[in-house]
């Protein structure tokens, strides 16, 4: 598998990157998990317009989903298109929000998207073997392992410190996990991650890599964040960057 980031914001785009947006490629295929604002411009430069042969959206929080509206326009009225309507895996509720967010009245993007509501539990996309269960945040949201060819990616999607982000998390190759929140702050509860929880939650899980995602730049502290990971987690870490890629 590769693992290339579009966007690694949290909760609203950052002076140097769109909010979440991940690529994920084997076998000629690519998921594009999570599509966050700005991320539409990102997939142009570092996989092509095209690229997705699937989406799949962890929840319906607008950080993760608002260009896949903007991507209505581009398989609807592509001068070559429509395009079949593309796989979107999200939760219940998918359909009318992102109707919704595209802004017209009565309008349905079911000629662009065939959605799929998740559930947790394991199922194909393509050649990944995904699973998905509920993690702690204020809306249904899932985390998400993906499995292929013997190694593992894990993604925790948004969320507080939970069992389920541990199991997801077992023994995978590359943990792709949120740290929003800086220790020693009052952090509102069942929202986010801080660095140590980051760490703490790959220390659990016995991942081989945690690499750092979701900070929000304009409140947050990197260095403290890699710091507070570094003294829970030993294994190699890092924090992402868009147009970053890691073999997997």
């Amino acid at each position: 598998m590769r693992l290339t980031v579009l966007g690694c914001a949290g909760s609203f785009p950052g002076p140097e990157s769109p909010c979440s947006a991940y690529l994920i490629e084997a076998e000629d295929f690519r998921l594009l998990i999570d599509f966050g604002p700005g991320s539409l411009s990102t997939l142009q430069r570092y996989a092509g317009l095209h690229a997705p042969d699937a989406i799949l959206l962890t929840h319906l929080h607008c950080d993760h989903i608002l260009d896949a509206t903007s991507y209505v326009v581009v398989r609807r009225y592509a001068p070559d298109g429509p395009y079949p309507p593309l796989p979107v895996y999200a939760p219940a509720g998918a359909p009318e929000r992102l109707a919704t967010a595209y802004g017209q009245e009565g309008a349905s993007v079911e000629d662009v998207y065939q959605f799929y509501a998740l559930e947790p539990g394991t199922f194909p996309i393509g050649p990944f073997t995904v699973t998905v269960d509920r993690v702690l945040h204020p809306i249904e949201t899932y985390g998400v392992r993906l499995e292929h060819d013997g190694r593992v990616l894990c993604y925790s999607g948004d969320t507080a410190p939970c069992e389920a982000l541990i199991r997801l998390a077992q023994n995978a190759d590359t943990f792709l996990c949120e740290a929003s929140y800086l220790d020693g702050v009052d952090n509102p509860p069942d929202l986010h991650l801080t660095g140590r929880e980051a760490g703490e939650a790959a220390a659990k899980a016995g991942v081989g890599r945690l690499l750092l995602t979701h900070l929000v730049a304009a409140w947050g502290s990197e260095a403290h964040t890699v710091a507070s990971a570094a003294a829970a987690y030993t294994g190699p870490l890092e924090v992402v960057r868009p147009g970053s890629t890691y073999d997997i």
